[in-house]
């Protein structure tokens, strides 16, 4: 834990590392846990799934997003790729660097209510001090009873393709939080002229929490752990993009019907308002947070995941979108960090 220069006093500010720890240990006592020392001592045996995630201020999230928000959003996001392979989530480890004016307690506050819905122990991490903040949470889970790890190259010719959620309203919210939608407790607050009318403000709300406030399908991944086969990615960069890694890794290509895709009510509106096509958003607009998976041609997940089918797939390599227009070739789009055009701000 590198040593901080001294920070300006601010109102409620935690003003050292020990006594931000103390804070910490004392939350942590409340729950019967407690954080590591130098190191965390994790108790299990066997296989570990292990996954990190880095959320920074003005690329993943607005600088002035409340904190809490901050926090949940990171534990959701981390969470997301432990379902992909069907892991039952169990230890945390936090590295943050943040402002010297910042208090770190309210981003810690939706870290552990994060922490406390999914059942995860934040075991210990690191602290310093930085321009914007940043932070990256290591995530570690163990295969769930009767279950095995789902991988990516599992799908064969002639199954089908799902998908355990609807499709491109994150990066909706993700165009509404750039121009100035927020959460404000448990209300969405929305821009001026997307509050009217009453089925366009609700489809917009929808994508502000789909986007700030993801939920990992833990469920659904255990579920899919427990199939005889499967192959599984989470949706974090756009369908198509996701889809182009699930089948090079299986070595066969894929078939997607556009009419099947889950789309949320209201959802072509808002696109439009949004001065977007609805199409080109659930194919590659990103951070979905969603399973995509291929099973054999008979097998179907409950109706209670309210999966949707989307498409097959198909021998040799080709991905292709079957549309109103015929069939064209689907090109991998979704995001990319690295890009040239990769730096505009909230970009997942």
């Amino acid at each position: 834990h590198g040593a901080a220069a001294p920070a300006p006093r601010a109102p409620m500010a935690i003003e050292t590392e020990d006594r931000l720890i103390l804070w910490l240990r004392r939350r942590f006592a409340e729950r019967g846990r407690l954080i590591g020392d130098d190191a965390a001592l994790l108790a299990g045996d066997g296989p570990w799934a292990v996954s990190v995630d880095h959320q920074v201020a003005g690329v993943h999230f607005p600088a002035d997003l409340d904190p809490r928000i901050v926090g949940r959003r990171l534990v959701g996001v981390a969470l997301s790729d432990l379902a992909a392979v069907g892991a039952r989530p169990a230890y945390a480890l936090l590295a943050l660097a943040l402002p010297p004016a910042d208090d770190p307690r309210r981003l810690f506050e939706g870290i552990l209510a994060g922490c406390r819905r999914h059942d995860l122990a934040l075991a210990g991490g690191d602290l310093s001090r930085a321009g914007r903040l940043t932070a990256s949470l290591t995530v570690l889970g163990k295969p769930v009873a009767g279950g095995r790890w789902l991988r990516r190259e599992g799908a064969r010719p002639g199954d089908r393709l799902w998908v355990g959620a609807t499709l491109g309203e994150s990066a909706a919210g993700r165009l509404l939080v750039a121009r100035g939608a927020r959460i404000d407790g448990r209300v969405v607050r929305l821009p001026a002229g997307l509050r009217r009318p009453r089925a366009l403000a609700a489809a917009a709300r929808r994508a502000v929490r789909r986007h700030l406030a993801p939920e990992p399908q833990l469920a659904l991944g255990a579920w899919l752990a427990k199939r005889r086969r499967a192959a599984a990615i989470d949706v974090s960069d756009g369908l198509a993009l996701d889809l182009s890694r699930l089948c090079r890794a299986s070595g066969v290509g894929a078939s997607v019907q556009a009419a099947r895709l889950p789309l949320a009510a209201s959802f072509a509106e808002l696109a439009g308002r949004l001065g977007s096509e609805p199409l080109a958003l659930a194919l590659g607009g990103g951070e979905d947070y969603a399973l995509l998976f291929a099973l054999p041609p008979r097998a179907r997940p409950p109706a209670a995941f309210r999966c949707r089918a989307v498409g097959r797939v198909t021998a040799g390599e080709a991905l292709t979108l079957v549309g109103p227009r015929g069939r064209r070739p689907l090109a991998p789009a979704g995001w990319d960090h690295l890009r040239a055009d990769a730096a505009a701000p909230t970009s997942s």
